[in-house]
């Protein structure tokens, strides 16, 4: 282990952190890029392990991150119990199996996805794009399909899954607001099982070191928490305060530096 590199993972920690508190986003968005950028350049962890113990890292760094958002919002009852009940197994079936996917891909195949996710999240972040709620919450059937795929995405991605839950729930019709609670409860329970998939289904290949559980790098994963929970508070108060549209669009152009970047990796 590097002990130099812990200031970045824990300025990663906050700023996942802050922007969670402020915009509602979840964490892997910064997460992912940064640890794959550091890994690069430090050599820290080889290159074909380097970005799903980058995607690992943080959904572990999010299970713990998000519990205080889920938790709050379960006390307010914005959770649209309906949706939990047909997307609970399914999203945390799909989250699972990226686990024993995701290292399977190549390095071009594996970053090419990432980069083109943060793309599209880029996009929402600068058009403020929102699907027209035009549609009711699927059946027991179309819904498990649908949240078999949000939990794949979210865990070859490494998120929690707000950026795909909200945006399909808000396109069934589901009111924003109880959209994003019903993400944040959900969110545990997916970057849960894919910790658990990168976890259990890590491979012989992988380098012998005391610091990685599985694909989870222990010394980024402990410094991101604890960034990440002393700012989410701030980025909350702050977000009650301003306009976060001009953060948004900051972060959107950042996203796409972030995302063209990580296509060049590729």
């Amino acid at each position: 282990m590097n002990e130099l590199l812990l200031p970045w993972y824990l300025l990663t920690g906050m700023i996942s952190g802050f922007l969670g508190g402020l915009l509602g986003i979840g964490g892997g968005i910064v997460i992912v890029p940064a640890l794959i950028l550091v890994f690069d350049a430090t050599g820290n962890i080889p290159l074909e392990h380097s970005t799903p113990v980058a995607v690992a890292t943080s959904l572990a760094c999010i299970v713990f991150t998000s519990l205080s958002a889920a938790y709050a919002q379960l006390r307010a009852d914005m959770v649209e119990w309906m949706v939990v009940r047909r997307w609970l197994a399914p999203v945390v079936m799909g989250s699972l199996t990226a686990g024993y996917i995701a290292p399977l891909l190549s390095v071009t195949l594996f970053r090419t996805f990432i980069g083109v996710f943060l793309g599209l999240v880029s996009f929402v972040m600068l058009t403020n794009w929102k699907p027209s709620p035009n549609r009711q919450f699927p059946g027991p059937i179309t819904a498990a399909g649908a949240g078999v795929l949000a939990g794949l995405v979210s865990g070859i991605a490494g998120i929690g899954g707000g950026n795909v839950m909200v945006p399909t729930q808000v396109f069934f019709n589901i009111p924003v607001h109880r959209a994003t609670a019903t993400s944040s409860a959900l969110g545990v329970a997916v970057a849960g099982a894919g910790a658990a998939g990168y976890i259990v289904f890590a491979n012989d290949f992988m380098p012998d070191t005391a610091a990685l559980l599985g694909y989870v790098y222990l010394p980024a994963f402990a410094a991101i928490v604890g960034g990440a929970v002393l700012s989410a508070p701030v980025g909350v108060r702050v977000a009650h305060r301003v306009q976060p549209i001009w953060l948004r669009r900051v972060f959107g152009v950042l996203l796409v530096l972030v995302a063209g970047r990580m296509l060049l990796t590729a």
